[in-house]
């Protein structure tokens, strides 16, 4: 299997190669060379398949021999131990639950995956490698959770001071052993930035060899595709299906269109983004004008400069009007989310976390024009967001013991700056 940098067709490397590295030294993100087209008999089927087995087909599909099937099938099969069931609301919305794993969001389907990956190529390696991932939210428990104590690898999660949940801050500030916190004054842009700056440093690189856990690591993407599939074997009533996806650094919604590509019938792609417009902006106008995040009850999805739209937009044939026909895109304010969590409560006895409250909307929007079955992904169980969700509904969430397990562990996390120096100097110094 090889891969190509989005800045440089010509930039080919090896699986192991772009998992490892994750970062292209031109700047720009690998994606497949080829994106192979599934049996369309085995699409036509999945209903007769496990998860894990759709999950272990897209894998081979796309790895081409790069990786002996049993070897496939080990990752898979101990990586997607959860399930990923979709929930009917009515004849026109369903919501497809993605936080059954065990930090009880959507990214522990591509940390666990990528942490088995990952161990797979360094077996035979005589090296640490140090995974230096951002987080506005999730992707820093999930991670923690899938690589904690995992040997030879040490995990730095970057997160924005004040700009994530208490409970999602103790789910990455509490592991210890091989997981180390840092707290950034600043946004989650802020976050990312640093580590992007790192990975090209060359001070930095001598001393460490770093890799990603962030979406711009194809070891992400690739079991994100997973549950879309998934998906689309429990609604086998409906013939046209429409996925709205609430978006922050679109790994998710790149993930689904790499599904599509691999022959997923799915209808198209709704983009639902809170206050940060970026990507609905350039849905619009045919400019993209990245921007400063601003804090929203949604927090995963407050991202100004989302990192996978170079991706996206080469996926879907690299200009404005080829993109459009395969996404849309509606935004939605903090009060509209209160409003949905609300409704959908009051409407379907469903208990929405303000993500999907946003995913909801804009299927709700888009209803207006295209009567099609919409499923809008719910990405972390509400519990996650309680101080939201129960002054919206005025009722109290139960923790599930999952989450519960965090409460009293007390938070671990060095303090940084935003600025690139400061952070260079406390990586020289750990």
């Amino acid at each position: 299997m090889l891969l190509y940098s989005t800045n440089n067709h010509k930039n080919k490397v090896s699986l192991k190669e772009a998992v490892l590295n994750a970062f292209p030294p031109d700047r720009g993100l690998y994606l497949p060379a080829r994106i192979p087209k599934l049996n369309d008999n085995f699409i036509a089927s999945l209903k007769d398949h496990s998860f894990q087995e759709i999950s272990f087909e897209i894998c081979r599909a796309l790895f081409q021999s790069y990786i002996p099937d049993e070897s496939i099938r080990d990752i898979v099969y101990k990586a997607i131990t959860f399930p990923a069931p979709v929930i009917k609301l009515d004849e026109h919305i369903s919501t497809l639950e993605l936080f059954h794993g065990p930090t009880m969001a959507f990214k522990d389907f591509g940390a666990r995956f990528m942490a088995g990956l990952m161990s797979y190529f360094l077996k035979d390696e005589d090296r640490e490698t140090t995974i230096l991932v951002a987080t506005s939210g999730d992707t820093g428990g999930a991670v923690a959770s899938g690589f904690y104590d995992v040997e030879g690898i040490n995990v730095i999660i970057l997160y924005p001071s004040g700009k994530i949940s208490p409970l999602q801050e103790k789910q990455l500030t509490t592991w210890g052993k091989n997981i180390q916190a840092i707290e950034v004054a600043g946004v989650f842009d802020d976050c990312q930035r640093l580590v992007k700056e790192a990975f090209l440093d060359e001070d930095l690189r001598d001393r460490y060899t770093f890799s990603s856990a962030n979406s711009i690591n194809i070891a992400r993407l690739i079991p994100q595709s997973f549950y879309y599939f998934e998906a689309f074997k429990q609604l086998s009533d409906y013939k046209d299906v429409v996925f709205s996806v609430p978006s922050g650094n679109f790994g998710n919604i790149t993930a689904g269109y790499i599904a599509r590509l691999m022959g997923l019938p799915v209808s198209y792609f709704i983009a639902s983004v809170n206050n940060n417009t970026t990507f609905y902006e350039y849905m619009k106008t045919g400019v993209y004008r990245a921007r400063p995040s601003v804090p929203t009850l949604s927090n995963a999805m407050d991202v100004g400069d989302p990192s996978n739209f170079p991706r996206l937009l080469q996926l879907t044939g690299s200009t404005w009007n080829l993109m459009k026909e395969h996404i849309k895109s509606y935004h939605f304010s903090d009060n509209q989310t209160r409003i949905a969590i609300k409704d959908i409560y009051e409407k379907y006895n469903y208990i929405p976390d303000p993500h999907g409250a946003v995913g909801f909307l804009a299927c709700q929007q888009n209803l207006l024009n295209d009567q099609k079955h919409h499923v809008f992904l719910e990405t972390a169980h509400p519990a996650k967001f309680s101080e939201t969700v129960e002054e919206t509904l005025g009722l109290e969430i139960t923790l599930p013991e999952k989450l519960r397990a965090f409460i009293t562990k007390e938070k671990n996390a060095l303090q940084c700056s935003s600025h690139y120096s400061n952070f260079k100097k406390l990586l020289m110094n750990l």
